[in-house]
């Protein structure tokens, strides 16, 4: 795939996943959620119009100062520019764990399960799946952030029973943007792990991006993360591109 494609994902994840709060710095998108959420506190380094990159970095450095919070880079294959990452580390900031974007077209003919559904808003057994898969400091802030997403995002829940309102066993969210349709918020309960919820998740998504006339699904997960990986790959993902955070030392 092309890194005008790897671009295009990652503005697209940026979108498709909004801080509380954000300002622009000189192309760049500062974020910041009181914590939580790596994406939703990190500044985003993807189209920097800046003319001195120190100064643009002390405006970041600035931002995060003023809420008491760890001034913490996104950085890219995309990442602008290019020698960020290099600027960074003379500044004393450290290397954070990797992760991966991955991209896959969509399907021409999807197969969508018949106990998974989609809606518009998370029900209460949704957000009960999905906040038992996160760590505790990110589930306070997880529903603020899930009611901040753009009106376009669709949950996707299996339901054992048929009745999503009630019990989800695995969760997903899409959000469709342009061409690019993301895959987010995956998550099974513990009993159901094993039996193919995930899978199922991921095709309802697919049918989901195709009807809205997207091409490429992508997601991001961690490097070390060997079995996301591989349950990606198996169904069609690859490896379009890899990121890292960068915090400052304090």
């Amino acid at each position: 795939m092309s890194s005008e494609l790897l671009l295009a994902i990652e503005h697209a994840a940026v979108r498709g996943w909004p801080a509380l709060e954000q300002r622009e710095i000189d192309g760049w998108v500062w974020r910041h959620a009181s914590g939580g959420s790596i994406r939703a506190n990190t500044v985003a380094a993807l189209a920097w119009t800046g003319v001195d990159l120190d100064r643009t970095i002390d405006a970041c450095e600035t931002l995060y100062r003023a809420k008491a919070a760890p001034c913490v880079f996104t950085v890219s294959d995309a990442s602008a520019p290019p020698t960020l990452d290099r600027a960074l580390e003379r500044r004393g900031y450290d290397r954070g764990d990797d992760h991966v974007t991955m991209a896959k077209v969509v399907s021409a003919e999807p197969m969508c399960p018949t106990d998974a559904s989609a809606a518009a808003q998370p029900s209460e057994a949704w957000m009960r799946t999905y906040l038992s898969g996160l760590s505790e400091d990110r589930r306070g802030i997880a529903r603020r952030l899930i009611a901040n997403l753009p009106r376009q995002a669709q949950f996707v829940g299996l339901s054992p029973d048929n009745d999503a309102m009630r019990s989800v066993s695995s969760t997903g969210l899409t959000i469709v943007d342009g061409t690019l349709a993301s895959v987010q918020c995956m998550a099974t309960l513990p009993d159901h792990r094993r039996q193919g919820g995930a899978w199922r998740v991921l095709a309802a998504i697919e049918t989901l991006a195709q009807r809205q006339g997207a091409t490429h699904l992508y997601l991001q997960t961690g490097g070390d993360n060997v079995a996301a990986q591989a349950l990606y790959s198996g169904f069609g993902f690859s490896v379009v591109g890899r990121y890292h955070t960068r915090s400052k030392r304090v």
